[in-house]
């Protein structure tokens, strides 16, 4: 285990909390996650009889997601710094599932951010076993919808796919989200971003906190992808769904700070979890290197091999440094976009070139699924693409400079 052998930024005393969710990482979420990557059709990836039930459950159990410790016993830097290593242990076990258990208490955040006591207690209670999913992206938008510095997000020519109309006490919901919603087709509680009235494009927007269940949703079929295979991800449909008007938590007014602070947030995140996926490369492909005998000598033996797993190494540890930094750069507030934004770019891309290398240590073996490193390349290129893809957010990023 790399990272807690010279791992300075969590204390001794949290180290433990550390090493359990690596455990959970490693005997749970590698194990099920490899299986749920072969399966050829992904609806059985949320099958009643799926392991991925299993995760859901250990997960809840150990408090990973919402981090159960005494607050008043940390401070906020400690504490940032202890979430940003037991989100890089997640991503070391699988990306995808990191990424959907994540997304699964994203209604939490805006419940508790809405001030509203029966909202909190509606959505936000500590023993809920509500599955929730950000829905943002649409059939005819993606990135697009989250780029608030550029002058197509106020464009009212530009129609969104997922309207809310007030309706007296009530808003109602018409359109569609697209096949890309994280855990899609199984959230019970949906955070819908959706364009309210229709007439300033992206940036009259709002978010709302909808129950899955309300008559006139419905869900697509589970996407089939190429990488984090055990992320659920698909369609949400919205046919007059009729909302109570204090489940907007965010109105048109807030609604461009409230992109900002998901970005922030998410991109953060993302960072963090994908040092976990190039860290998972590199030792895979180190250990690889001192097995595989080639000219009479283990590999690691050649100047050639070495000098590309050192770069690997030097690659995962700068990734490191820079996910850390952001985190502690939010101990206290969502940090500045900008910073989020390079975390994630840097660290999602250097997960892919890790596992390219690594693939490339492996040899032919890497190309075959027999051996687990071709899925670490699948599910680092996703990255790349997911919470904004990273030439987008590049411009967003650029913009606040």
């Amino acid at each position: 285990m790399v990272v807690t052998d010279v791992d300075v930024a969590v204390s001794p005393e949290h180290q433990a909390l550390v090493e359990t969710v690596h455990r959970f990482a490693d005997e749970a979420m590698r194990p099920v996650g490899a299986e749920l990557d072969r399966l050829p059709d992904p609806a059985d990836v949320v099958a009643p009889s799926s392991p991925l039930w299993r995760i859901f459950d250990r997960h809840r159990q150990l408090g990973i997601g919402r981090l159960e410790v005494d607050e008043s016993t940390m401070e906020p830097r400690e504490r940032a710094a202890l979430q940003a290593a037991m989100n890089e242990e997640l991503g070391w076990g699988d990306g995808g599932l990191a990424v959907s258990l994540a997304v699964s208490n994203f209604h939490v955040i805006f419940a508790q951010l809405s001030g509203r006591p029966e909202l909190v207690e509606r959505f936000a209670a500590p023993d809920s076993t509500e599955i929730g999913c950000w829905a943002v992206t649409e059939p005819d938008h993606g990135s697009d919808t989250l780029a608030f510095t550029e002058e197509s997000f106020r464009d009212p020519a530009i129609k969104a796919n997922c309207l809310a109309i007030p309706d007296g006490d009530h808003y109602v919901i018409r359109g569609q989200k697209s096949s890309w919603v994280s855990n899609g087709t199984i959230a019970t509680i949906g955070t819908v971003f959706c364009t309210i009235d229709g007439d300033e494009g992206f940036s009259g927007g709002g978010v709302c906190i909808v129950p899955l269940d309300l008559p006139g949703v419905s869900r697509g079929k589970p996407l089939d992808k190429l990488g984090q295979r055990a992320l659920n991800q698909g369609e949400i449909f919205f046919d007059e769904v009729r909302v109570p008007a204090e489940f907007m938590v965010i109105g048109k007014d807030a609604y461009g700070v409230a992109i900002e602070m998901v970005l922030a947030l998410a991109n953060a995140y993302m960072g963090m979890t994908f040092v976990g996926v190039a860290r998972a490369a590199y030792e895979l492909a180190l250990a690889y290197a001192k097995e595989r005998v080639q000219g009479g000598v283990p590999i690691i033996r050649h100047q050639s091999v070495r000098s590309r797993l050192f770069r690997m190494f030097t690659q995962v540890e700068a990734a490191r440094a820079l996910a850390r930094q952001v985190a502690l750069m939010g101990a206290l507030a969502p940090p500045p976009v900008q910073y989020s934004i390079a975390s994630k770019t840097y660290c999602t891309n250097t997960a892919f070139e890790v596992a390219s290398a690594a693939v490339q240590i492996f040899g032919g073996n890497g190309l075959s699924r027999e051996y687990p490193i071709e899925k670490l390349l699948r599910d680092a290129r996703a990255a790349m693409i997911e919470d904004g893809c990273n030439e987008m957010l590049g411009i967003v990023g650029g913009a606040k400079l």
